[in-house]
């Protein structure tokens, strides 16, 4: 059974930071990616930022230069350093992965069930 837990949300006021965490519990062979999802209410889910296991980014425009990934993979940990936050960065971030529990198995996704994250103007 493998497992996702984000942790770091909460309320921040608009141009502060925070620092969120995902760890994979679990029976972990190895891990292609991991991921952090947004949606707020009345939008499409947005791909926020994901890292691979190689060290490769990909950040949403919108959060260029605000947010950095990272991952410690001894740890099978993603962190997601959020500066500059804006009230529109408000609403609940879910951690995504690609990994596989076992050497020959096919790789699957995982979802964590989310972090608020609230910035007041």
């Amino acid at each position: 059974q493998v497992q996702l837990v984000e942790s770091g949300g909460g309320l921040v006021q608009a141009g502060g930071s925070l620092r969120l965490s995902c760890a994979a519990s679990g029976s972990i062979f190895s891990i292609y990616s991991m991921a952090w999802y947004r949606q707020a209410p009345g939008k499409q889910r947005e791909l926020v930022a994901q890292v691979t296991s190689t060290g490769s980014t990909y950040y949403a425009d919108s959060v260029k230069g605000r947010f950095t990934i990272s991952m410690d993979n001894a740890k099978n940990t993603a962190y997601l350093q959020m500066n500059s936050l804006k009230p529109e960065d408000t609403t609940v971030y879910c951690c995504y992965s690609i990994l596989r529990r076992e050497q020959l198995e096919t790789p699957r996704s995982y979802w964590g069930k989310g972090t608020l994250v609230t910035v007041s103007s």
